[in-house]
């Protein structure tokens, strides 16, 4: 192989290393899990085709997260969706380890703890993605019930995330 495919596939490979990441970062900033997989796989041609502007003494994560934020806004303009001043603020709070293995690895144990009404509603929504509306329907509830079980659901995951990065707390 010559200097340059060695360098694409070592910006590949470093692509790989950080998907998990990239994937989270996709899915803050996208209306839905398939628009976030559309645009990771995307990013992953244009990193590809920019590896030879990439110096690998420099931050990949940050380099590749800008192309992504870059992908969302050209699919909004494509949309006809308006660009929205808090999508920078939502980047920049964004920090780096956010979608790490590690992380997600709690998350899913703390799915696994929540009560199993709670768990239902959150995969119905976030993993088959249907609307509060449409979750109140299969449930025989109110949206609003929905809604309120949602917002109960994700407080307790995020309490749950916190407990879990606590020093000396277990894993």
């Amino acid at each position: 192989m010559n200097e340059l495919t060695d360098h694409t596939l070592r910006i590949q490979q470093l692509f790989v290393q950080y998907q998990s990441q990239l994937k989270a970062f996709a899915i803050a900033l996208s209306p839905s899990f398939a628009q976030a997989d559309d645009l990771l796989q995307e990013t992953f041609l244009t990193v590809t085709a920019k590896a030879h502007e990439f110096d690998l003494e420099s931050n990949f994560l940050a380099w590749s997260r800008a192309i992504l934020r870059f992908k969302v806004l050209e699919a909004r303009r494509a949309a006809g969706v308006p660009t929205v001043d808090y999508l920078d603020s939502l980047v920049a709070a964004c920090p780096e380890n956010w979608g790490s293995d590690e992380r997600l690895h709690r998350l899913t144990q703390c799915i696994q703890d929540l009560a199993p009404k709670a768990r239902e509603i959150i995969l119905l929504r976030y993993q088959r993605e249907h609307s509060p509306s449409q979750i109140a329907e299969m449930l025989s509830r109110t949206v609003n019930s929905i809604n309120v079980a949602l917002s109960k659901a994700r407080l307790a995951l995020r309490d749950c995330l916190d407990r879990k990065v606590q020093p000396g707390s277990p894993q």
